[in-house]
């Protein structure tokens, strides 16, 4: 009986005592996998690509600290005309285009003339005919003269009747009277003349004023109408402008207006030259205010003229409280000011190269409105913005999401 106890007591070794041991030590090696792979995660992810904001390095120039006020405007000739004839007739003759530089006086054009220039010799034909009239009448008037000087010596000494003396009278008075009216007649002659000269010249189309032509309105064979709108005919020949007389023509809001005095530094900046910067002046103020708009327009002359600048040009006038001094002329590079932070006692930007930042030294000068004007970037370039201490140099990165 009490080896049949003992029995009893012996372990179990089998299938079945095994089975529960196998599976505490399974779960122990997913736990123990899951936290490997939990740190691994943490591990990549403090390795992996950092989130940075990024900005733009640009270029600005100084000026914009002096910018009182900006204004929007146009280029536009302050002399300028749409040069045409008086006289009425066909062009034969154009002799410039579209930016031919012509100086006063110059022949721009000419006009068929054969009408007036038969009228014209005809009227010069008169005034000699008047003018041969006269010397007819003068000697009339010589011979008059003389027989009645000869009858006053008779007349008196009774030699001739009193009646013939009277006749030699008349006759002088006559004479007289001829040369009087052939001298008025040359005058009206001469005055004919004149006008039929002055038609002869108005078809000869002269500039009026040194400049440029900008727009060419007729072509040879074109009908000349001043002051009409027929149909196929023209009324003025070419346009030119004064390009010495190149001024902006800004819309200033009525607001602004009483920050605005004549001759004040402004700055001018052409769409067309987006890397130029242009000194000017207030010329003057217009005294209305368009209704519509609620705006006054401000001329702004350049004080130095540039051949590069063009009538009708956009342009953006920054009015400045002082002019620009010689030096701030040209631009500068800028950053925002949290792209710069210091390392190691330098002041260095982080710049992006495709997607790994770039520890660039840099050398900082002054404030110029929002930005940090800085040496040793580029515009163009992309930077990191308030980057952390843990950047560092050839560090991934990857723009954060906003």
């Amino acid at each position: 009986m009490a080896e049949h106890d003992l029995e009893k007591l012996k372990i179990d070794r089998g299938p079945s005592a095994a089975t529960p041991r196998r599976r505490r030590n399974w779960l122990r090696y997913a736990i123990i996998v899951a936290i490997l792979l939990a740190l691994i995660a943490v591990a990549l992810r403090m390795t992996g690509p950092q989130a940075v904001e990024t900005a733009t390095v640009t270029s600005v120039y100084p000026s914009q600290s002096y910018t009182l006020l900006n204004a929007t405007g146009y280029v536009v000739p302050q002399r300028k005309a749409a040069v045409a004839s008086k006289g009425q007739g066909r062009v034969e003759w154009l002799g410039v285009l579209e930016g031919t530089v012509v100086k006063e006086g110059q022949i721009i054009a000419r006009l068929e003339s054969d009408d007036v220039a038969a009228s014209l010799a005809q009227t010069r034909a008169q005034v000699k005919v008047a003018r041969a009239n006269l010397e007819l009448q003068r000697a009339e008037l010589k011979n008059a003269e003389v027989d009645l000087k000869r009858f006053r010596i008779l007349a008196p000494q009774g030699a001739i009747p009193v009646t013939q003396y009277d006749a030699a009278l008349a006759r002088y008075d006559k004479a007289k009277a001829s040369v009087n009216s052939d001298e008025a007649a040359i005058v009206a002659a001469l005055a004919n003349a004149q006008a039929a000269q002055v038609a002869v010249d108005q078809t000869v189309i002269r500039a009026p004023f040194d400049g440029v032509v900008l727009v060419k309105h007729a072509n040879v064979g074109d009908n000349i109408t001043p002051f009409s709108s027929a149909s196929d005919s023209k009324g003025a020949v070419v346009t030119i402008a004064d390009m010495k007389t190149l001024e902006v023509e800004a819309d200033v809001a009525e607001s602004n207006i009483s920050r605005i005095t004549v001759d004040q530094p402004c700055e001018i900046q052409l769409d067309a030259l987006p890397d130029a910067r242009f000194a000017g002046r207030v010329s003057r103020i217009v005294p209305t205010v368009d209704r519509s708009k609620a705006t006054v327009l401000v001329k702004v002359r350049f004080v130095d003229r540039d051949a590069r600048v063009l009538p009708d040009m956009s342009a953006k006038v920054a009015f400045l409280s002082k002019p620009v001094p010689p030096e701030e002329k040209k631009a500068v590079v800028a950053v925002q000011p949290s792209a710069v932070v210091t390392r190691d006692g330098r002041k260095v930007v982080y710049v992006i190269d495709h997607d790994t930042a770039r520890e660039m030294h840099v050398t900082t000068g002054e404030r110029i409105g929002d930005l940090l004007a800085v040496q040793g970037v580029k515009p163009g370039d992309v930077v990191v913005l308030s980057p952390g201490d843990k950047l560092k140099d050839g560090a991934k990165v990857t723009l954060a999401k906003k």
